[in-house]
């Protein structure tokens, strides 16, 4: 359960809001892109009502690379910032990456969700940095995920939580 009323959401970038078709170099260059079922519509409400962010810690692409895959689906214009472990100097899932985007911002860590598909990478480390966390398990494995404050299988799921 979200506990806090958060004012920013940071999103993961691959599997999260773009699929992450696992082909070699940028996303950017591939030959395809898509969104993740349910991401656009999902973006197009809470860009409204939240600062969206969307952050990667992907190796082979950058904050540029980022927004030119972004742009192909034309999923740039629903974020208001753009953050990667290159522009960073962290990679997930070390608290200081997360910490380091509130502090860019100028928010607090409890007013910020991480929204991720991975737990390791991206729930764990934004809990430690004192971030409220909702885990993104399209592939809904039976497991647990303590760090996770919220799991759902879907991504429209975010409009009844956060919408």
């Amino acid at each position: 359960m979200i506990k806090q009323e958060p004012t920013t959401l940071i999103f993961d970038w691959g599997d999260t809001i773009m699929r992450d078709f696992d082909k070699p170099g940028s996303m950017s260059g591939w030959d395809e892109v898509a969104y993740i079922p349910g991401a656009q519509e999902v973006l197009k409400v809470l860009s409204q009502k939240y600062t969206c962010i969307i952050a990667t810690s992907a190796n082979h692409s950058g904050t540029e690379e980022m927004i030119a895959a972004l742009k192909r689906v034309d999923a740039d214009i629903y974020f208001h910032h753009f953050f990667s472990s290159a522009g960073l100097g962290y990679q997930k899932p070390d608290p200081m990456f997360f910490k380091s985007i509130s502090d860019k911002l100028g928010v607090e860590p409890g007013k910020c969700v991480m929204i991720g598909n991975l737990y390791t990478k991206d729930i764990t480390g934004a809990k430690k940095a004192g971030m409220q966390t909702i885990l993104f398990d399209e592939k809904k494995q039976n497991v647990d995920f303590p760090d996770a404050d919220v799991v759902i299988h879907h991504l429209l799921e975010l409009k009844k939580i956060l919408g």
